[in-house]
């Protein structure tokens, strides 16, 4: 791979560096695709979110304080407390580990939280599963940052690389989260 990095012409005695800038774009590209995927996906959900929320402020029959609105609201902000830690382990579980398995536990996450921000709709218990689940998929993709993280260590400072067998125990421990 490096000489393909290292494209030489036979004039030139160092390596082209646009070609090499192309080559690192991608090479990153390749490895975080699935994770941007899932943060823009997170972002519109975000702003539906809002959407719904400033509907129901703003709404002809509505009240500022009436109980559908608390509902919405406490539901946006229960949800945007969660944001940055949600954000925080699936990029951290992607780098570290493995983008595949983080971006599909980031997509339930994205469907859990919307089953949560409806059920908050009705009554409050009817959020109370989307909340445990979304729970789980946080600890899992937590779990995944930490073993990720222990792996580099041990690859830098014992020189045993478990990446590969850790990787494959995550893509299918993924599909257990489908689980409920």
């Amino acid at each position: 791979m490096l000489s393909v990095m290292l494209k030489m012409t036979p004039q030139q005695s160092e390596p082209d560096p646009q070609f090499i800038l192309e080559n690192m774009f991608e090479a990153v590209m390749d490895n975080i695709f699935l994770l941007v995927l899932v943060t823009l996906l997170s972002v519109v959900q975000n702003v539906f979110f809002a959407l719904k929320v400033e509907k129901e402020c703003t709404g002809q029959h509505s009240k500022p304080h009436s109980a559908a609105f608390e509902r919405l609201s406490c539901a946006n902000r229960n949800c945007m407390d969660t944001y940055p830690t949600f954000l925080a382990v699936l990029w951290c579980a992607g780098i570290c580990l493995s983008q595949a398995p983080a971006a599909f536990a980031g997509i339930i996450y994205l469907v859990v939280r919307q089953k949560y921000f409806v059920g908050y709709l009705g009554q409050t218990c009817q959020s109370t599963p989307g909340f445990l689940f979304g729970k789980r998929i946080l600890f899992f993709l937590s779990l995944m940052c930490a073993v990720g993280i222990i792996n580099h260590l041990m690859l830098s400072y014992c020189g045993s690389d478990y990446k590969e067998y850790i990787q494959t125990i995550t893509k299918a421990a993924s599909a257990l989260l489908l689980l409920p």
